[in-house]
């Protein structure tokens, strides 16, 4: 799976999001640099296939299917939209995406998934609490818990502190089970990544070159509305994780 972003941006004059161009595809990870309080949660969407660009367009394999990268690409921990609250026990939280993934919700089963991804001692922590590289573990491992996910954007995990090797060794081995996998951070965690040379952090953010690609066919899926705001793509939330 190769996900392309051709010189997107979003809001007028690219406030939102300024003209960026990236790929990712499966079996690596890559990072992009997006700051401000809103540009990481925006791309976020735009990469995943929950909110259209102003300019540019978005291709899955060559293909612009809004609705295939939907379902084939979580959107992991992006602030107001698909981020939990802070205050709910880890358990809660599991519970809820065993829930949206079709498996036993309850919080015996809740506990009992902790156990076997070794946090079993966590789960009445809120994860508000829990170490940044925790996080993104448990996180990802419930993404990749829904049918047919091949890959994941996580979204600014340089916010709630910890080393950036932390989080981005999650990443990597995730890439390593072949999932296609973005890592949007913030300049201060890109700069430090850059400097991890043993880890081949690559920085997917700068321009590339888009790939030459046939014009889309014409598909009889609906237009997505314009979503002018981060808390507009957030409606359907099972989805937007």
């Amino acid at each position: 799976m190769r996900i392309t972003l051709h010189e997107v941006s979003k809001g007028r004059s690219g406030q939102a999001l300024p003209p960026m161009s990236l790929e990712f595809h499966s079996g690596a990870v890559r990072y992009a640099l997006a700051e401000t309080e809103q540009r990481p949660t925006v791309l976020g969407l735009i990469a995943s296939g929950r909110m259209r660009p102003d300019t540019g367009r978005v291709t899955i394999d060559a293909a612009a299917s809004p609705k295939e990268l939907r379902r084939r690409v979580a959107l992991v921990d992006a602030p107001d939209v698909s981020d939990p609250h802070p205050d709910i026990t880890l358990a809660g939280v599991v519970g809820e995406e065993l829930m949206f993934a079709g498996r036993g919700a309850t919080p015996l089963h809740a506990r009992r998934w902790l156990g076997r991804v070794g946090y079993h001692e966590l789960a009445s922590v809120p994860i508000g609490s829990v170490d940044p590289a925790a996080r993104v573990r448990i996180l990802c491992e419930l993404a990749v818990l829904r049918e047919g996910v091949d890959g994941i954007v996580l979204v600014a995990p340089d916010r709630h502190g910890g080393s950036p090797d932390g989080w981005w060794r999650i990443a990597a081995e995730f890439a390593d089970r072949g999932y296609a996998m973005l890592v949007i951070v913030g300049g201060s965690a890109a700069v430090a990544l850059e400097r991890m040379h043993e880890f081949d952090a690559i920085n997917a953010s700068g321009p590339i070159e888009p790939l030459v690609l046939e014009r889309p066919d014409v598909t009889d899926e609906p237009e997505e509305d314009e979503a002018g705001s981060v808390e507009a793509a957030s409606d359907e939330e099972g989805e937007a994780r």
